[in-house]
């Protein structure tokens, strides 16, 4: 049973907190998030057929929908760092790189092809927005990136524990 002598392992070494993660990664995957919703709010296409320039908000609804699913990530990897006992949940940190890694496909596949804008007759110019969404989503995914190779809270680097207090080293147990 757990308690404040017996923290619930087994073993002989005592359970510590030595290593947290690093929170830079979390820092910079906020900078690409809020670079790609700014640049959702830029102008992507501009066609002199259609005499007007065209945001990536109103290019296609995936723009901004990818913008606040960033937004709802980094939130929660700030709140999971105040929470995780080793300053990251790597659940939570994977999909926020999963998404960016989207956000920058999503960019990409915008300067090959206007998602969203009528473009099969009428010719379009990428504009600086959608630009600017690519540099955010792979600032996105890189910070994402540097905060999943940081130790999660119950990674243990010197010899991982199993419940039952049995060393784990290169796929055994002893």
């Amino acid at each position: 049973m757990a308690s404040a002598e017996n923290p619930g392992y087994a073993s002989d070494r005592p359970l510590t907190r030595e290593r947290k993660a690093n929170p830079v990664g979390a820092y910079v995957a906020t900078a690409g998030v809020v670079i790609f919703t700014i640049a959702v709010f830029l102008d992507w296409f501009s066609s002199d057929a259609l005499d007007e320039n065209i945001s990536g908000y109103d290019a296609d609804g995936a723009n901004p929908l990818t913008a606040y699913l960033g937004i709802g990530l980094v939130i929660a990897l700030f709140y999971a760092m105040t929470r995780a006992r080793g300053g990251q949940h790597r659940g939570l940190t994977l999909v926020t790189m999963a998404a960016g890694i989207a956000a920058t496909l999503l960019a990409l596949s915008n300067l090959f092809d206007a998602t969203g804008v009528a473009s099969g007759d009428v010719d379009v110019e990428v504009e600086i927005g959608v630009w600017i969404a690519l540099l955010g989503g792979i600032v996105w995914s890189v910070g994402a990136g540097l905060l999943a190779k940081e130790p999660e809270g119950d990674d243990d680097w010197h010899g991982a524990r199993t419940a039952l207090g049995h060393e784990r080293h290169e796929g055994h147990t002893h």
